[in-house]
């Protein structure tokens, strides 16, 4: 017996080897993707815009976030050691503080997948241990039922169950893949097969109950770890479910909207439109998109990219941002909260833009990248995570907005009657959802540079970075990256080490980025380059060669659609990645944000201030202050208005709520001369 418990232990030490060295992470396995993922930590941020946000994840972000939710202000490890009788007490926070806390856990281990910090393996350790504790033996988990003894199990699906448990089962496999320990996926195992044994049969109640579609993810991500298809066949299940019960209210719906704001009233395969809670709606689309990647079901791929369409095309803000509202009501006439509304109907004062829903429009575009091999979707990635993620969050690392507004007017909002707005950054959210799902995101980031193709690399994000990885031939590539984007439009990146054959080096040309040149060793490389596109280029690389992407990095003006009623005659600014905004401490100390006007015969001059918000460049410019305006009266007589032109700068719309309160404003009236 302890010969074969030996070889039992050597059969699965070798398996775990296996599983770090041949990269099996995300969809590296996955048929039906054109672009695989590089592993975790193959590409490490070492200079410029994105290794020091690392930084400030490293030291401010992670530590700060550790101090809430392990102590008595989050609450959330509380309430698991409560759950596992290690501390008394009641649960603290909102439904879905598990999840908040699995994301949390998950973004320390995306650092330590570039730091190889043995503390940060201690500490996860710890935690785990207590959540096993808190695990009941048939595998069931969930602190806000274990600990209200007036609610059973699964019993109504207002208290996010699944939600949770899709954050468990991904943090679990991300866990396994980065350090190769068992200790949190075995817990995601014993949870999915009690979710197995519930969710597959055909059930009305358990039909109508996954909306919080994160556990569709889960269950994708656990079938790739460790490689059971009944995983697989319950995400599909989850998507099956959706439409196909008559939307009523039932005793397990009874507390929170039905229809269309959890996306019940039309199948997934035949919706054509972006309906109800935005993060609900884009963590469906995500996990269809990975369901997608294991099966090849066109009727998914064709609604995916429907709503792809309409979400990005038709209900996107300037930002990256989603979700134009806090209460409404669908095309449908249903009531929706934090979500979307009828196609153009963009308000920026009362735009709602949950970080979570913005970040996840990047986790839905990134999953597209991979199944189209596109450039456009690494556009939506890209113009997320430096606009409308970031600002959910201080330079500092430690406040946080949880809606992000195009335009911020003091005095035109009574926040005693919202929910989640604030006028300023708060350093914790009772909601804490989005503080952690943005800075996992930041900590994972790294891992979206770089794709890989059927031969060879492809760039998605440009930063300061080496990657060290392997291509899906098994041969190595070594490549260094130097650049100051995104405050420059130069992009060196120095091939290290590489196989002898001809591969493809793919570099994204953003879509603003026309008259981008490409240049191998200081000459013309001969492709192709257009906006919005790969270039490819195909060569036998060496040792030193050196690829240079120069964007040109003009100043624009952007305008929005005609039928966007909320932006007409207005323009924002935009250069290279970044959209600005106008600022009240760069105006004069009494001139209000609406009165503010750009004139095109003003000029714009970038210049980087290291000193400024933790270090920008600016848009140095004159803008006009109109005089005497008076809005005492919801309408009055007008003649020419007189105008005071006066310095000021404008700022990038991420940075903006961190020198005190302040009013803020995208689009802007422009004269045009």
């Amino acid at each position: 017996m302890k010969k074969l418990a030996l070889l039992l232990c050597c059969v699965f030490a070798l398996q775990l080897a296996s599983a770090q060295e041949h990269g099996i992470i995300n969809n590296s396995e996955s048929p039906y993707v054109k672009l695989k993922s590089v592993d975790m930590g193959d590409c490490v941020w070492t200079d410029g815009f994105w290794a020091e946000k690392f930084d400030v994840a490293k030291n401010s972000m992670l530590p700060y976030m550790e101090s809430l939710l392990t102590g008595d202000t989050g609450h959330a490890l509380n309430n698991f050691k409560i759950a596992a009788g290690l501390k008394e007490g009641k649960h603290k926070g909102m439904r879905w503080h598990d999840g908040d806390f699995y994301k949390f856990m998950e973004a320390y281990m995306y650092m330590y997948a570039q730091t190889k910090d043995a503390e940060i393996l201690k500490k996860l350790d710890g935690w785990i241990s207590i959540i096993e504790q808190a695990m009941l033996e048939d595998g069931y988990l969930q602190t806000q039922i274990q600990l209200n003894d007036k609610v059973n199990r699964y019993e109504n699906r207002k208290y996010h169950e699944m939600y949770n448990t899709g954050h468990l089962l991904t943090s679990a496999c991300i866990h396994y893949r980065i350090t190769g320990q068992k200790n949190f996926l075995d817990l995601a195992v014993r949870h999915a097969d009690l979710l197995y044994t519930l969710f597959m049969p055909e059930d009305k109640h358990f039909g109508r109950f996954g909306f919080n579609q994160t556990q569709i993810m889960g269950c994708v991500e656990l079938y790739r770890t460790v490689g059971d298809a009944k995983y697989l066949k319950l995400a599909e299940k989850f998507i099956n479910n959706r439409g196909q019960y008559k939307v009523e209210e039932t005793p397990e719906t009874q507390g929170y909207p039905i229809g269309d704001m959890v996306q019940e009233t039309t199948p997934l395969r035949e919706e054509d439109e972006a309906v109800g809670h935005a993060v609900l709606a884009l963590y469906y689309y995500a996990g269809a998109a990975d369901v997608y990647a294991e099966t090849g079901e066109k009727a998914l791929i064709d609604a995916l990219d429907r709503l792809w369409y309409n979400v990005t095309q038709q209900k996107m803000y300037v930002t990256g941002a989603l979700g134009q509202t806090h209460y409404g009501a669908s095309s449908n006439r249903q009531l929706i909260e934090e979500g979307f509304l009828d196609a153009y109907t963009m308000p920026n004062t009362h735009a709602y833009n949950e970080t979570c829903a913005n970040i996840c429009n990047s986790m839905f575009s990134k999953r597209m990248l991979d199944i189209k091999g596109e450039s456009k979707y690494a556009d939506i990635m890209e113009l997320v995570v430096y606009n409308s993620g970031l600002s959910g969050i201080s330079l500092e690392g430690k406040d946080y907005y949880y809606a992000n507004p195009l335009r911020m007017i003091n005095g035109t909002i009574d926040y005693d009657k919202m929910v989640t707005e604030f006028p300023e950054r708060q350093p914790y959210l009772d909601c804490f959802c989005c503080p952690p799902n943005l800075v996992r995101t930041v900590c994972k980031l790294s891992g979206w540079a770089y794709s890989k193709p059927a031969n060879g690399i492809a760039v998605n994000l440009y930063g300061g970075n080496k990657l060290n990885t392997t291509l899906l031939d098994g041969s190595k590539l070594e490549l260094e990256q130097v650049t100051k984007y995104p405050w420059e439009g130069r992009v060196d990146i120095t091939i290290n080490k590489a196989k002898k054959a001809a591969f493809d080096v793919m570099v994204r040309i953003p879509n603003w980025a026309e008259g981008t040149k490409v240049l191998v060793n200081g000459k013309d490389a001969g492709v192709a380059v257009e906006a919005g596109k790969f270039a490819t280029i195909n060569r036998a690389w060496k040792k030193g060669d050196v690829l240079t992407v120069d964007m040109p990095m003009d100043v624009r003006y952007v305008e929005g659609n005609t039928l966007i009623e909320e932006a007409r005659n207005q323009v924002a600014i935009k250069r290279g990645p970044i959209v600005y905004c106008v600022e009240s401490p760069d105006l004069p100390k009494d001139a209000k944000i609406m009165d503010i006007y750009l004139s095109s015969d003003k000029d714009f001059k970038p210049v980087y201030k290291k000193d400024l918000l933790s270090g920008v460049t600016s848009i140095e410019t004159e803008v006009l202050v109109r005089k005497n305006n008076n809005d005492a009266d919801m309408y009055k007589m007008v003649s020419k208005p007189e105008f005071e032109v006066v310095k000021s700068q404008l700022v990038p719309v991420y940075s903006w709520s961190n020198r005190g309160r302040a009013e803020m404003t995208v689009f802007m009236p422009i004269i045009w001369k």
